[in-house]
């Protein structure tokens, strides 16, 4: 949702990947929950993050609880900043109740983007 969401409002702007602990491919209900605000994620993949050369970016942002653990030291120039949700697709309930709570985290992440975005470029 992140890269999605990022993507969305700084279009060409900003180069971001996303990677992940553990990938394992896309969420349906992620796909679908974005798809609900007209963002189209469901060509976008995660690929491993001790795979990633964070040497290369200006900025790391991780997400949910264990990746920040997760995270190899980075160089001095690479400011990261932790976004402490929970991630959805670790969440078990009833359809009706896992759609609320995908919407809920959605909403959550596009506030910290967009916010975000505009410390570092004033979109």
């Amino acid at each position: 949702m992140a890269e999605g969401f990022t993507r969305y409002y700084a279009g060409n702007s900003i180069e971001v990947e996303s990677a992940g602990t553990h990938p394992i491919g896309i969420n349906p209900n992620t796909v679908w929950a974005m798809n609900e605000v007209g963002i189209d994620i469901s060509h976008q993949n995660s690929d491993l993050l001790t795979d990633k050369d964070l040497g290369k970016f200006n900025y790391v942002v991780t997400l949910c609880g264990d990746a920040r653990d997760s995270c190899s030291v980075l160089p001095s120039h690479v400011r990261n900043e932790h976004w402490p949700l929970g991630d959805p697709a670790k969440i078990t309930r009833e359809p009706s109740d896992l759609i609320k709570v995908f919407r809920i985290i959605r909403y959550q992440i596009e506030v910290r983007v967009r916010n975000f975005l505009q410390q570092i470029e004033g979109v």
